[in-house]
């Protein structure tokens, strides 16, 4: 570690290097310098990022895009560089690492107050309206077809043909509700009016680091899935965790409206220059997101649970229904949400 950690450029001499964080995918480590400096160290899980090259080279580029626009340090994450001039370590066990500046603040897994929602749908919509200008076509796409919710579904088919675990029987009327909604899988990929933007591709509360005292959003964080796609999607992806009345564990679920405007209300303002189509297009991103987190939970149950990390054999198929309970009811609501977004405007 001390050799990984000295190959970075950082102020100081380090007295303390420990865990950092409840993330999942990759390793954290705070580190803290003889001169009060605090760092963020993190090894790049290369299994699910196949690329942490091209992962850094769009995390470097859309933070040098927003610091120009915004100069206070906690309101954007500042990667540092290697002695040898990259932001990407590799290590002699073909690892890859990065350092950046420690942002004090909070990390929420959920709400401590509603302000809370309003205050991610303010950074998330920050981020979003910050990056109107950026020149998405230079970003690289880091995760192939990761919110292509068409083929998630093809996913799900072949797993339903190849039927490893002889699940299928169980799951017969969850399988002809989804291939109901198919029709509407590509509504959103197929609209030429939505242009394609710098996308966060994953909107929970806890990316949007907030101030200790005031809740206010300071900084998005988690970087690694920014690519191209659609405003819609990250709106979406944040109503079905944000305002989810219910964790994706419960046995039920469905979408609560007082949540669903705080967020909003929050997005909407801090990015006023979405176009018409891109604002009508975010219900159906609530529902599309949560559809497809659904068809993604159902796959990994009849493939043997190989993706999601699971407590129980059946939890990723309570986890599928409760989505789908969710999706049902975002679908039913949707005239709805697209009513409260307009009062909002």
């Amino acid at each position: 570690m001390t050799n990984i950690i000295n190959c970075f450029t950082f102020i100081g001499n380090v007295v303390s290097c420990k865990e950092f964080g409840s993330g999942h995918i990759n390793t954290t480590m705070k580190i803290v310098t003889d001169t009060g400096h605090a760092y963020i160290l993190q090894k790049i899980n290369h299994t699910v990022f196949k690329q942490p090259v091209q992962v850094m080279e769009n995390a470097v580029a859309v933070t040098e895009h927003l610091r120009k626009k915004d100069s206070n340090p906690r309101h954007t994450l500042r990667f540092l560089k290697t002695k040898s001039g990259d932001y990407c370590l590799q290590d002699p066990n073909g690892n890859y690492w990065r350092m950046y500046e420690f942002i004090p603040g909070l990390a929420l897994d959920a709400p401590e107050r509603l302000e809370d929602l309003y205050a991610a749908g303010l950074g998330f919509g920050r981020f979003q309206q910050m990056l109107l200008d950026f020149p998405v076509q230079t970003l690289h796409e880091t995760i192939p077809h990761f919110h292509n919710t068409p083929n998630r579904y093809t996913q799900l088919e072949q797993a339903v043909q190849a039927d490893r675990l002889n699940r299928v029987k169980e799951v017969h009327p969850q399988l002809e509700w989804l291939m109901e909604q198919k029709p509407l899988a590509s509504s959103l990929l197929e609209n030429k009016a939505l242009p394609l933007r710098v996308t966060h591709n994953d909107t929970k509360l806890n990316n949007v680091l907030l101030d200790t005292e005031t809740h206010a959003p300071l900084c998005v964080l988690d970087l690694d899935t920014v690519m191209p796609g659609l405003s819609a999607y990250d709106f979406g992806d944040a109503i079905r965790f944000g305002a989810a009345a219910y964790g994706e564990d419960a046995p039920e679920n469905h979408m609560d409206f007082t949540l669903f405007t705080q967020y909003a209300k929050g997005f909407l303002e801090a990015a006023p220059n979405l176009t018409e189509d891109e604002i009508q297009a975010l219900p159906m991103g609530a529902f599309l997101m949560t559809l497809e987190v659904g068809v993604r939970f159902l796959t990994d149950y009849l493939d043997g649970d190989q993706y999601f990390r699971i407590a129980y054999p059946t939890q990723n198929l309570d986890r599928a229904n409760n989505q789908l309970m969710l999706a049902k009811d975002i679908k039913e609501k949707l005239p709805e949400m697209a009513q409260i977004i307009q009062t909002l405007r």
